[in-house]
């Protein structure tokens, strides 16, 4: 139905009544800018045509300004080294935590899930570190130290790709990143071979490309066209990079960050005394 198709453009095209929500409240909570984006005259030049969620041309450059904007809240805020590195200490601590708190299948024990919220969760937590099950013990200690955001995860060494075209990212090495670790760890020191590294790889879509779900739902009206257009066609909005992708490796042993840069640069053919990995 018209209803739906309608619906669904709002909520999972190119800018959403969800997303434009958050970019401005998290622009402003993070002090990132107090006004991101100019929401009122986005809305003053949507509205929908029978091919669907259209925007008019006038309107276009506000559209940009808002999709770089939240690209940019990704990069600097959501995808922050600092917030990885606690998702990496997360991935290793929830199996172990978990057992404790919910041992069994949420499926098979939908009542008793129901009560495991994040703030029993909170309150459990704060217990563990003065158990006396030693492994409890050091559960609770672990995320004490997660809760000061104390983190021992510590990135090394960064890089940053935008793409422009739908199958770039599939082309670059870092679409293997697990290769990409492991060409790393053979270009250290062999006393360093060893030691814990650990690769993040985080992705965000400016613009949709014709293969992403999202692709065919935001069209723009052009007055000298007369008849709306799938919005990927205009040439403003291609512009835009279709995504970026930040690619970082962490580690626990801090003072190895300058030769772990130096063998992800002999890796991308880059001097190995770069003074910047920007």
């Amino acid at each position: 139905p018209v209803w739906l198709r309608r619906l669904r453009s709002l909520f999972s095209g190119i800018y959403t009544v969800d997303n434009m929500d958050f970019v401005l409240r998290d622009a402003y909570m993070s002090g990132y800018n107090t006004k991101a984006f100019d929401i009122s005259r986005l809305l003053h030049y949507s509205f929908f045509t029978p091919q669907g969620l259209t925007i008019h041309i006038r309107g276009l450059p506000t559209l940009v300004n808002f999709i770089e904007t939240r690209a940019n809240l990704f990069r600097t805020i959501y995808f922050h080294r600092t917030v990885r590195a606690l998702d990496i200490a997360l991935e290793d601590l929830f199996p172990q935590t978990m057992k404790h708190l919910f041992p069994g299948n949420p499926l098979e024990y939908l009542d008793e899930y129901l009560h495991l919220t994040e703030t029993s969760f909170l309150v459990d937590i704060a217990r563990w570190s003065k158990s006396s099950n030693p492994e409890i013990q050091e559960l609770g200690r672990q995320w004490d130290a997660i809760l000061r955001r104390d983190v021992s995860w510590k990135m090394a060494c960064e890089r940053t790709l935008n793409f422009h075209t739908a199958g770039a990212a599939r082309m670059t090495i870092f679409s293997e990143p697990e290769l990409v670790l492991k060409r790393v760890k053979e270009r250290l020191p062999s006393e360093l071979r060893d030691i814990d590294l650990r690769y993040d790889v985080a992705q965000h879509y400016h613009r949709p490309s014709a293969k992403l779900p999202v692709n065919g739902q935001n069209f723009l009206l052009d007055p000298a066209v007369g008849m709306p257009t799938e919005l990927n066609d205009d040439e403003l909005f291609r512009q835009l990079p279709i995504s970026f992708l930040i690619f970082r490796i962490y580690t626990q042993d801090h003072g190895q960050e300058p030769l772990i840069t130096a063998a992800l640069n002999s890796i991308l053919g880059d001097a190995t005394d770069a003074k910047t990995n920007m």
